[in-house]
């Protein structure tokens, strides 16, 4: 029988919130911040309804040490914050890389730097989200741009987690936390994929062995198997080795387990690039101002498409390739200085790259992108 479709109108921060609850998630650690503090609400009300956990605590680094713990206890978790707070997550969530621990972090982003703008919206922390943490780690990055999106991807976060032991972040800026819109998702989807747990005999059992995927088998408490979890650099039975050989086949596994996957966790949109001279590149708020602009584009005669990445990191990058591939000109078009159009220069060679940016707490209007597109369209001659 089909699942029914059971149409809500939804704030997307809610929307975060039920999703993650209906995923399977039953541990939050958080600390409220402006403009994620209703998913903290929500999670707080919904959880002990499903035998969860909800636990405010004293910041955000605890709270993300927590949600750490919380994981490696065996149950799906989580924590949501802004950008001040996503900065003091970063050890704990480089802690969770290095020792593949499942997890979910929602960045609701605001303007910044430091306490900047907190009920604004802006994009500024792509690059943050990519390399926050030191040194090289795995991490997936998802940006959706609705509030059905923020439902689907806020899911498919968790599943990503659980199948390649990472952490995940949703990336979502303020206005569409706060926007509401009709979520058409079904009533009865069921929680998503769990992680693999240890069996067979105990004694043979190494942490960090690697299974014919690339990712290991977890031990669930309880269960017999022994474990040792560190931050340090370790070999397949979990204890730290500074061998040379050693260190570099872990950090081949750790760093290749998403490259060998890219099929499974990289997803994008593309609007119109089959014949397009002029490809905007957008996501989140700004992709649905560029998909405007592009239709209006379209209408005067102008060939412009959209390439929206909704896996941001890893970057879809053959899908952008075949995207822009007859493109003349890349409009990047985001709401901070230029972060996701660096890595669009590294792809597509700057002299084809022109930037479209914001900076003062105001969204991009869909007449400002239709400007960007005609400016370049007149570059390439394309009228």
């Amino acid at each position: 029988m089909n699942a029914v479709v059971r149409p809500r109108n939804l704030q997307g921060n809610r929307a975060c919130a039920l999703a993650a609850i209906e995923a399977g998630c039953r541990f939050y650690g958080g600390y409220p911040i402006t403009p994620s503090s209703e998913i903290a609400e929500c999670m707080a009300a919904e959880l002990p309804r499903v035998d969860g956990v909800f636990v405010q605590m004293e910041d955000e680094i605890a709270s993300m040490g927590a949600v750490v713990g919380a994981s490696i206890g065996g149950v799906k978790a989580m924590t949501a914050t802004s950008g001040p707070g996503f900065s003091l997550k970063q050890e704990n969530l480089g802690y969770a890389a290095a020792a593949e621990v499942p997890c979910v972090i929602v960045n609701v982003m605001r303007g910044g730097p430091s306490t900047g703008l907190p009920t604004r919206p802006a994009q500024g922390d792509v690059m943050q989200a990519r390399w926050g943490t030191h040194g090289d780690h795995p991490v997936i990055v998802l940006t959706p741009a609705s509030v059905m999106e923020i439902h689907a991807e806020t899911r498919r976060a968790f599943e990503l987690a659980e199948r390649y032991r990472v952490p995940v972040v949703l990336l979502y800026d303020e206005v569409l936390g706060h926007l509401v819109e009709t979520v058409a998702a079904p009533a009865d989807a069921g929680a998503s994929a769990t992680r693999r747990f240890a069996s067979g005999p105990a004694d043979a059992y190494q942490p960090y062995r690697p299974g014919a995927d690339g990712i290991p088998d977890m031990a669930r408490p309880g269960d017999g198997y022994r474990t040792h979890t560190t931050g340090l650099i370790h070999d397949e039975d979990g204890f730290p080795t500074q061998a040379p050989a050693r260190v570099g086949a872990v950090m081949a596994r750790l760093l290749g387990k998403l490259d060998a996957h890219r099929d499974a966790i990289e997803r994008a949109e593309c609007v119109d690039c089959g014949d397009a001279e002029v490809v905007v590149v957008a996501y989140g708020i700004t992709a649905r101002a560029a998909a405007r602009a592009v239709a209006e584009a379209r209408a005067r005669g102008i060939r412009a498409g959209l390439f929206r990445p909704i896996t941001l990191w890893p970057f879809a990058e053959r899908a952008f390739a075949a995207a822009t591939r007859g493109a003349r000109r890349i409009v990047v078009a985001e709401l901070n200085a230029g972060q996701l159009a660096l890595e669009i220069e590294r792809l597509a060679g700057r002299e084809r790259v022109g930037r479209l940016n914001r900076l003062d707490g105001e969204p991009l209007a869909p007449a400002a992108v239709l400007a960007a597109i005609a400016d370049a369209a007149g570059a390439t001659g394309e009228r």
